[in-house]
């Protein structure tokens, strides 16, 4: 993939030009391996390069089809994927979970009180849309602002990589819920869930669903839940703090204190060898630049690539609607607030730019991973926005440099 000449109109190649540069200066000052970035421009690509190291040891540069764990930003996939069921009419939004899934229908919300735990029946079924909108009362393992997380993680929600979706997704019916459903945004194993719906609805396995419904028809060639043998050599390293997915978040702040940027093995957690068992719905795709780069395109021209069309412009519309209300807002991810931002299906959406603290338009859509992946999409601006690198967690944020430069190099 290249930026192909007199594709920059509307920009100042001047400010396109530092983007390399400053992202190259914050990796040397972070000890960050390596960095790519992606801009697009009313759908030309206008800016990609990568800096740094795939694999610093061997001193292996980043290339432009290197393949990337990018955890989270798996989710805005499936759920384009399972909203491609609910426009066939094989599912509504308003649907009981337990419909699908009867295990659901016994769930209870584990209540702390002074005098100990107790369960509380459900006030009301968990939704389809609760699952979209991770307002279904679940939650994840490395959060620590609920007792039911503990045991999430004496389970190994996130951290066995063996068990199947189906059997996940019995594992987590069988917990109890951490609130009611819809009284409260909390980031979850949610679209795990979603995901495993789209196999009961479809009668395909997930991975097999992503490849027919969203990567053949985007030319995703390289997005898989594994990496094949001849790809190996282009799967970027991982540093960074512990495994997110066998970590809580005070020991993931605690290793970010002390500057931890060691090889991380997250093999065990995130294979990229071929496993029968292995897919999932919040995390576990390897994909590339470009490979992502056309899903989120597809995102901002309202469901349509190339002259393929993935989703109808109302469904996109409606995955990129704020689904939560103002009592919701500000949701967080731990002591995180978004602030400037509700929540749509499968991503943050801008509400109000003006309590926002990067630069963009109201209606912008996005998401990112664990690893530091990142993407977005802004119809006023017309700009698609991918970052990609291979570095666990971390309190800087080089997205918000990127998003800066980028909308500085706007001519109007």
């Amino acid at each position: 993939m290249r930026v192909e000449g007199g594709v920059r109109e509307g920009m100042r190649d001047d400010v396109l030009n530092r983007i390399q540069p400053v992202m190259q200066a914050y990796a040397s000052l972070h000890n960050i391996p390596g960095i790519a970035t992606l801009l697009a421009h009313r759908g030309q690509i206008v800016h990609f390069a990568q800096t740094g190291w795939q694999d610093a040891a061997h001193q292996t540069p980043l290339a432009a089809d290197t393949l990337y764990r990018i955890y989270s930003m798996t989710k805005p996939v499936v759920c384009a994927a399972f909203l491609q069921l609910y426009e066939t009419g094989a599912v509504r939004l308003e649907d009981a979970v337990a419909q699908y899934i009867p295990a659901f229908g016994h769930s209870r919300v584990m209540v702390e009180t002074p005098l100990g735990m107790r369960y509380e029946p459900l006030a009301r079924p968990i939704l389809v849309r609760d699952l979209l909108t991770h307002t279904a009362g679940l939650t994840y393992d490395f959060l620590e602002d609920n007792p039911v997380a503990a045991l999430y993680r004496e389970a190994q929600l996130m951290g066995y990589a063996e068990r199947s979706l189906a059997q996940l997704t019995n594992e987590i019916a069988h917990l109890p819920l951490a609130w009611q459903p819809g009284t409260r945004w909390h980031y979850s194993l949610s679209i795990d869930v979603l995901a495993h719906l789209i196999e009961i609805i479809s009668g395909w396995p997930l991975e097999v669903f992503l490849i027919e419904r969203i990567f053949k028809p985007l030319a995703m060639h390289d997005t898989r839940f594994s990496v094949a043998q001849e790809k190996m050599s282009r799967l970027a390293q991982m540093h960074g703090c512990p495994d997110v997915a066998v970590s809580t978040l005070s020991q993931i702040v605690a290793a970010q204190e002390q500057g931890d940027h060691q090889v991380r093995d997250v093999e065990e957690t995130y294979p990229a060898r071929r496993l029968a068992t292995f897919a999932r719905g919040g995390h576990g795709l390897f994909s590339t630049m470009g490979d992502y780069f056309r899903f989120a395109q597809m995102l901002l021209n309202e469901g349509e690539f190339e002259g393929v069309r993935v989703l109808s412009k109302q469904t996109v519309q409606l995955m990129r609607s704020n689904q939560l209300a103002l009592d919701l807002l500000p949701f967080s991810i731990g002591p995180v607030p978004h602030s400037g931002y509700g929540f749509g299906m499968g991503g943050r959406i801008r509400i109000d730019a003006a309590s926002c603290a990067f630069p963009g338009a109201n209606g912008e859509f996005g998401w990112e991973g664990a690893a530091r992946t990142s993407f977005w999409v802004d119809p006023e601006s017309e700009l698609v926005g991918v970052m990609m690198m291979q570095h666990m967690v971390g309190r800087d944020w080089p997205e918000r440099e990127f998003r800066a430069l980028a909308y500085q190099a706007l001519k109007c």
